[in-house]
C-alpha cells in the first residue's frame, strides 16, 4: 500500500501532466494558426508523450493500492507573441516539471519508498531528454530569430517528428 502523502504526490503530478498535455494542444493550435504545421505536429506529439506519463502515474498508483483522483485543469494560454516565445516557455514548462519530479523523487527517499524511488527514475531521465529536446529546438529558433527562410526550414524538420509510445505504456 502506497503512503497517503506520495499518493497526492502522484495524483498532483498526474493533473500536471494533464494539463501540459493540454497546454501543448493549446501550442499546436497557436502554431496552427500562424500557419506552422511541422512546428503544431512536434507539440502534438508532446501532448501526447504528456498524456503517456498519465498512464504509466494511473497504473504504477493503482498497482500500488492506491486510489486515483483527478481534479480540474485549468485553461492553458491560448496566445503568443511569436513561435519563439512558445519554445520559450515549453523550456520554463519543462524545466517546472523537473523540478516536480525531484521533489517527488526527495519525497519518495524522506517516506522510505523505494518502489515508487525506482519507478521515479524513468521520470527523471525523461526530463533531461524533454529538456535537451526543447532546447534543441529553442537554440534553433533563436539562430534564426530574423530570418524568415531558417524558420520554414526549422518548419519542416520538425514535421518530421514521430509519435512513438513507450513499450510499456498501452494506450
Amino acid at each position: 500500500m502506497i503512503d497517503k502523502k506520495m499518493q497526492d504526490a502522484i495524483n498532483e503530478q498526474m493533473n500536471w501532466e494533464l494539463y501540459s498535455s493540454y497546454m501543448y494542444f493549446s501550442m499546436a493550435a497557436y502554431f496552427d494558426s500562424v500557419n506552422l504545421k511541422g512546428c503544431s505536429s512536434w507539440m502534438r506529439i508532446q501532448a501526447m508523450e504528456e498524456q503517456t506519463h498519465v498512464k504509466r502515474f494511473y497504473d504504477f498508483l493503482t498497482a500500488r493500492g492506491g486510489r486515483v483522483l483527478l481534479s480540474a485543469i485549468k485553461a492553458p494560454p491560448t496566445e503568443w507573441d511569436s513561435p519563439l516565445a512558445v519554445i520559450e516557455e515549453t523550456l520554463k514548462h519543462e524545466q517546472h516539471v523537473t523540478s516536480r519530479i525531484n521533489d517527488m523523487v526527495d519525497l519518495s527517499l524522506e517516506l522510505k519508498d523505494h518502489a515508487t524511488n525506482s519507478f521515479l527514475r524513468w521520470f527523471v531521465d525523461e526530463q533531461v531528454e524533454e529538456e535537451e529536446s526543447v532546447d534543441e529546438v529553442l537554440q534553433s529558433l533563436k539562430l534564426n530569430e530574423n530570418n524568415p527562410g531558417g524558420l520554414f526550414i526549422i518548419d519542416k524538420e520538425l514535421a518530421a517528428r514521430t509519435f512513438v509510445p513507450p513499450a510499456d505504456v498501452s494506450l
